[in-house]
């Protein structure tokens, strides 16, 4: 099949992330779990980040089709809008629920200060909370060196001004562990009303770290994840201090 034949068929598009040429392990629905034991990755620091920009139909993006009347538009770069809070008024945190092996249980997020100790029990710091989707976006540590002491994290995704807007971002998160492959988890799915969503559970099981996809999205707020997955905290309102 020759190049304009692709080009005719919107192949253009074909190209996604979690490919051996990106080096990076997908988890979807068929494909849910990776162990980091098996892969040598379950040592030094996890970073856990999370990013997410407008959908293109939000933002007057170009739409594929318009590729059949402008076939030369594909090689025109697409203009990359920033995002600023007149433009989008949501604001996706990322979160950590915890359980250590002894028994000892919480969350690290950037609602109430929770930022966490990365030498230090939990062995989770979040880096900062960005709240408008900028390129770095919001990342977790995890050292697993200390990971004899963690029995299993939920890695969360939540909507802090309570406007219920998943269905118009394009969120990912990514694991970037010490070795082998990055691991993404996109967010696509349509739920326009979910403020929450349980993004990927790591356990420790007879000493082998696992990564499986959950991908949960609820309409209401941790406090709902936690009745999910049956963490038994204690939850009540909380606020983002004004210097983060």
């Amino acid at each position: 099949m020759s190049f304009w034949d692709d080009l005719w068929r919107g192949r253009s598009t074909e190209f996604d992330s979690g490919s051996a040429a990106t080096n990076a392990i997908e988890l979807t629905k068929r494909h849910q779990r990776v162990s980091l034991t098996k892969q040598g990755a379950a040592t030094g620091n996890l970073r856990i980040n999370l990013s997410w920009r407008m959908r293109t139909s939000d933002i007057g993006g170009p739409e594929r089709g318009s590729l059949l009347r402008h076939p030369f538009r594909l090689f025109t770069p697409e203009v990359v809008q920033a995002h600023t809070q007149s433009m989008v008024n949501v604001d996706l945190d990322l979160g950590c629920m915890y359980e250590l092996t002894d028994g000892t249980k919480g969350v690290v997020q950037p609602l109430g200060g929770f930022f966490g100790e990365l030498n230090d029990p939990p062995y989770i710091k979040l880096s900062g909370d960005d709240r408008f989707g900028s390129g770095s976006g919001e990342t977790i540590f995890v050292n697993l060196d200390h990971r004899d002491d963690i029995k299993r994290l939920l890695i969360f995704v939540y909507i802090y001004d309570q406007t219920p807007a998943f269905d118009r971002t394009h969120a990912i998160v990514t694991l970037f562990p010490s070795n082998g492959p990055r691991i993404e988890i996109g967010l696509d799915e349509r739920h326009p009303q979910a403020r929450s969503c349980a993004v990927v559970l790591i356990e420790n099981v007879k000493s082998e770290l696992t990564v499986r996809r959950e991908v949960k999205f609820v309409y209401g707020f941790q406090a709902e994840l936690d009745r999910l997955y049956g963490w038994g905290l204690q939850w009540g309102r909380g606020y983002k201090s004004a210097d983060r």
